[in-house]
């Protein structure tokens, strides 16, 4: 991967005429996402395959009102290639999700307007939990428990990170190797708020080595935090993809990369990479100002034929 320096990382990455050969051999924690980098990680898929091979994935999000979220990403995490998905879904959006999006299954939860209970989590290789799930004292209940549960990278985002933010406490819960999503204002509820970018990604990057976990900090070169302290920042995307259920897509793609065993990391990379580059393929087929969440899910197949 290229590296970068520190005048090159919050800005446009511009051809200054540096040595290469010094940047090459200065040792930095900074590099940039390239197309290059992301090819081998994508696995060629055997001939004699069945969806068994590639991952049963467990999203839980939904409640009244914010159903999109969850069908938005259960179908990211199907079109990023899981072989099998179940939606832990509040009871008022079983028939939401089982019209709008058949290929998922769905397990009920036995509260109607938001999510009150957590069942087994056994038998799923990647779960991630978070959009449109909503603020509720049982919600975060069911949050605290999974944290405590599971033995898996957990992805999480969204409100289950405000949730987090309300009771940091259960911040040293979170399995190790697990993926965080937040926006800037998320990840300033969660860590104080900073004084500029700068600051922000510093604390980003301490965060992720203090839990020991990957944490995307989301913004127009999203930047992938990791436990050795190193920063990669992603080079695909547009102002188009700021938009209302980007983030859910977002989720749903780096759930569905982690259940085919990719690493954390290397899910990490890949599901921000590909969802940059989709919403690209479709700010380039109509506009920036037109692109809506759905659309980088439709272009997401285009993406992974780059």
């Amino acid at each position: 991967m290229k590296k970068v320096d520190d005048s090159q990382m919050l800005g446009k990455i511009l051809n200054m005429d540096l040595s290469k050969i010094n940047i090459e051999s200065t040792d930095v924690p900074y590099f940039s996402i390239e197309t290059e980098d992301i090819i081998p990680l994508i696995p060629v898929r055997d001939r004699f395959a069945h969806k068994g091979n590639f991952g049963h994935a467990l999203l839980v999000a939904g409640s009244r009102g914010k159903m999109g979220a969850a069908i938005l990403g259960a179908k990211a995490c199907l079109r990023a290639g899981a072989g099998l998905l179940t939606v832990h879904i509040p009871a008022c959006g079983e028939a939401i999700m089982q019209v709008a999006f058949p290929e998922a299954m769905t397990e009920a939860d036995q509260g109607d307007d938001y999510i009150t209970a957590l069942v087994s989590v056994v038998g799923y290789d990647a779960i991630a939990i978070g959009p449109g799930i909503g603020l509720h004292k049982q919600t975060a209940a069911v949050l605290h428990d999974l944290l405590k549960y599971s033995h898996k990278p957990l992805v999480i985002d969204a409100d289950a990170l405000n949730l987090l933010s309300e009771n940091r406490n259960s911040l040293r819960l979170i399995p190790q190797g697990s993926i965080l999503t937040p926006h800037p204002k998320e990840f300033d509820r969660l860590a104080g708020d900073s004084a500029n970018a700068y600051e922000r990604l510093q604390k980003a990057i301490q965060m992720a080595e203090q839990l020991k976990v990957y944490l995307v900090l989301k913004g127009a070169y999203t930047a992938i935090c990791t436990p050795e302290r190193q920063c990669y920042f992603n080079s695909t995307g547009n102002p188009g993809i700021a938009t209302a259920g980007s983030g859910d897509v977002l989720t749903g793609i780096i759930l569905g990369l982690l259940a085919q065993s990719y690493t954390s990391l290397n899910a990490a990379i890949t599901g921000v990479f590909l969802h940059g580059l989709a919403g690209d393929i479709a700010a380039s087929k109509c506009s920036e100002e037109s692109v809506i969440a759905s659309d980088i899910i439709t272009n997401l197949g285009i993406a992974f034929r780059f």
